[in-house]
C-alpha cells in the first residue's frame, strides 16, 4: 500500500526481455539498505516487487520484473532506457498518511489532451478511458503516475481537470508531460465501493441501464 507521495525520481537504466518477462533496471536514489529483495516500490502507480539490488550511481540501483499482461494494461510497455519513473516505497505501519491509499493497479491508461499554465501553477486535462471516467469526480482523489492528487474539475465529456501546484510539477515526472502523452490512472477506491454500494457496478447493472 503507497501514499501517492513520490519520494524519488528514478530512470530506467536498461529494459531487457527475458523467457516472456520484461525486466528492467532502475537507478534510484534511495540509500541501498532501504530497498530490501522481495520489497514493493511504486513505479508511476504500478506496484513492481524487487528481484535484485545493488549500489548504484547515486543510491540504489534495482530489477524489477513485468509481464506481458502488466505492459499491455499500463504505460510500462513505452519504458525504454532513460525512461522517468515517479517512485515511492511501501507504506509503513506509522508513517504519515499524506496522500491518499493508492495500491499500485492501474486501472486504465488516460492521455493528457492539454496543460495550460497558471500563473506559478498548472492545470492539466487528462482524458481517461471511457469505462472508468464516472469514478472521477470534483474534488475526489486520483493517482496519476502515482501521484496522488485531488481532482480540480470533472468535465461532461469525461475528462477531467487537475491543478498542479510547483513543488510536485518539479518532483514528479508531470513536469516532462506533453499532450498526446499516456500516464497511467488508480481510481480513488472509495468511489469504486461507493460506486458498488449503489449498485453503479453491479453485475448486470449496465445492461439493466442499457
Amino acid at each position: 500500500m503507497f501514499t501517492g507521495l513520490v519520494t524519488d525520481v528514478g530512470t530506467v537504466a536498461k529494459a531487457e526481455h527475458r523467457n516472456g518477462l520484461t525486466r528492467f533496471e532502475i537507478e534510484s536514489g534511495f540509500p541501498l539498505e532501504e530497498i530490501a529483495l522481495g520489497a514493493s516500490i511504486l513505479h508511476s502507480g504500478v506496484c513492481l516487487t524487487v528481484v535484485e539490488r545493488q549500489e548504484g550511481e547515486r543510491g540504489a540501483r534495482f530489477a524489477v520484473e513485468a509481464v506481458p499482461e502488466t505492459l499491455s494494461r499500463t504505460g510500462l510497455g513505452g519504458w525504454t532506457e532513460g525512461s522517468r519513473v515517479n517512485l515511492e516505497q511501501s507504506l509503513k505501519l506509522g508513517d504519515e498518511l499524506g496522500g491518499h491509499f493508492v495500491f499500485g493497479h492501474v486501472d486504465g491508461v488516460g492521455e493528457v489532451v492539454s496543460i495550460a499554465p497558471e500563473g506559478q501553477s498548472y492545470r492539466l486535462t487528462i482524458r481517461p478511458p471511457q469505462e472508468i471516467a464516472r469514478y472521477f469526480a470534483s474534488k475526489g482523489s486520483a493517482a496519476v503516475d502515482g501521484v496522488s492528487l485531488t481532482v480540480a474539475h470533472a468535465l461532461e465529456n469525461g475528462d477531467f481537470e487537475l491543478a498542479i501546484i510547483p513543488h510536485t510539477w518539479e518532483v514528479t515526472t508531470l513536469g516532462g508531460l506533453e499532450p498526446g502523452d499516456r500516464v497511467n490512472l488508480e481510481i480513488d477506491m472509495l468511489a469504486r465501493y461507493v460506486a458498488r454500494m449503489i449498485g453503479a457496478d453491479a453485475p448486470g447493472a449496465q445492461e439493466t441501464r442499457g
